[in-house]
């Protein structure tokens, strides 16, 4: 089994969609984490776009990349630039990949505007999350 950390500043909404969807392409074949390197609480429209796409995220906590330091991770995947910039803090040997998603938390204008935003990034990390899997822990 394969253990994976999505990394983001705040695991409260693009690493979180990543964590769930990690779990549910991967299944029993990995370990899936997500953290931030600050914690800011689960975002509640992260919340509710993943409900309308089958995957409840409502019991994940947001959690501080510390409290995983002692995690043998195969796999670490960034998912912004801020992450990116300080993920070298984070001891591991694990192979490291990074995608810059748009942040959805920073989505303004009308309620619908936003959580379009929400659906357009959400999108964009089930295909990456699907690719990944394929591609890193399916064989």
């Amino acid at each position: 089994m394969k253990n994976v950390l999505v990394l983001c500043t705040g695991n409260s909404c693009r690493s979180q969609i990543a964590e769930g969807y990690l779990r549910s392409f991967a299944g029993d074949r990995a370990s899936v984490y997500s953290a931030g390197v600050e914690t800011h609480g689960v975002n509640p429209k992260a919340i509710q776009i993943m409900l309308e796409g089958g995957i409840d995220i409502s019991k994940h906590t947001s959690n501080n990349i510390d409290e995983f330091k002692d995690i043998p991770f195969d796999f670490v995947i960034t998912v912004c630039d801020n992450a990116r910039e300080r993920c070298p803090f984070f001891p591991t040997m694990a192979m490291k990949f990074h995608y810059n998603f748009p942040d959805p938390a920073k989505a303004v204008g009308t309620e619908d505007q936003v959580l379009s935003e929400f659906r357009h990034v959400r999108q964009l990390i089930k295909e990456y999350c699907r690719d990944f899997v394929a591609q890193n822990i399916a064989h």
